[in-house]
């Protein structure tokens, strides 16, 4: 497994803006972009090659499957895309299929990488590319609530007039509409959230907390029907993941993966806490979930539980 090379498969406005992410932070020495549409991928490598002047040396080119051989992370970002008023579950016959297909294509040439999954829903897609891969637990995950929790960092330091890399907070669950904001574990360099906000003679309250957590939530949303899709954050959110993994920080980041007994997520990929390094998750970190949290974390389970016994995997 070679953590210097990426795959990037597909080369919408999501996975192109990873691409370029991922080249600005010097993190590759090898980058494959693959695409239904060669082309794109093609045009897409060739605008990217015109910028490694002004950037660290980098081999990046458009090539297939077989391209992926050695490569230490590939990223999948292809599938139909969110449109208008459309849920991330709404999605998910057209990946399944989608991934039906391409999974395969992937284990034909690599047995090693760690398999990132950011296609939408992403929790579901992380699911059915474990099952189809065969892969290591460890070795698939998906982006899971990393933006999410990205999101309310920035809207609490926000509200607070702080900078947000010192809010520490966790959104878990589903990536989507059932969501939980771990509100028991904020804190701010270690002050805890209710405590902070006194100090800055901001009144909190269980209605302003349901309201930051919503504003989190319907971002997206808000963003697609504005510009029609999101792509700057979640390539940044990205790009945090592969540094954590290629340079083995050992960081906690909201990643989805396999959980097993924890307040009844077993057997379902899911947004929670884990230290990312060079073999990919290597612990999930378990909240201590206050009663509300808990129930609303199970509720999120359901869903996800629901959609996944709705699959047709044959």
């Amino acid at each position: 497994m070679n953590l210097s090379k990426v795959g990037i498969i597909g080369c919408g406005f999501v996975g192109a803006t990873i691409a370029f992410s991922l080249m600005q932070d010097s993190l590759f020495r090898e980058m494959v972009l693959i695409d239904v549409d060669k082309d794109k991928a093609e045009g897409e490598a060739m605008d990217l090659n015109h910028g490694i002047p002004f950037a660290k040396p980098i081999n990046i080119y458009a090539g297939d499957y077989s391209d992926l051989k050695d490569a230490g992370i590939i990223i999948i970002t292809a599938g139909a895309g969110q449109k208008p008023g459309e849920t991330r579950l709404d999605l998910v016959n057209k990946n399944v299929a989608i991934f039906k297909n391409m999974i395969p294509s992937i284990t034909k040439y690599v047995d090693d990488a760690i398999l990132f999954v950011v296609s939408n829903p992403v929790d579901i897609l992380t699911w059915v590319t474990l099952k189809l891969s065969g892969f290591k637990e460890n070795h698939v995950l998906g982006s899971g609530t990393v933006l999410d929790s990205g999101r309310l960092k920035y809207v609490i330091g926000t509200r607070l007039n702080v900078d947000p890399r010192s809010v520490h907070s966790f959104i878990i669950g589903e990536h989507g509409d059932s969501e939980v904001t771990a509100w028991s574990s904020v804190n701010i360099s270690g002050v805890p959230i209710n405590q902070f906000c006194e100090m800055r003679n901001y009144e909190t309250n269980d209605e302003n907390k349901m309201k930051l957590s919503n504003m989190v939530k319907n971002s997206a949303y808000e963003i697609i029907d504005r510009k029609g899709a999101t792509y700057y954050g979640i390539a940044m959110a990205v790009r945090r993941i592969c540094e954590s993994i290629v340079r083995n920080e050992k960081s906690i980041l909201t990643v989805s993966s396999m959980q097993h007994n924890y307040y009844e997520a077993d057997g379902v990929c899911i947004g929670m806490p884990a230290v990312i390094g060079n073999d990919g998750i290597e612990q999930v970190v378990c909240l201590d979930l206050d009663e509300r949290e808990a129930k609303l974390f199970k509720e999120s389970i359901n869903a996800m539980k629901q959609v996944i016994n709705s699959i047709n995997m044959d």
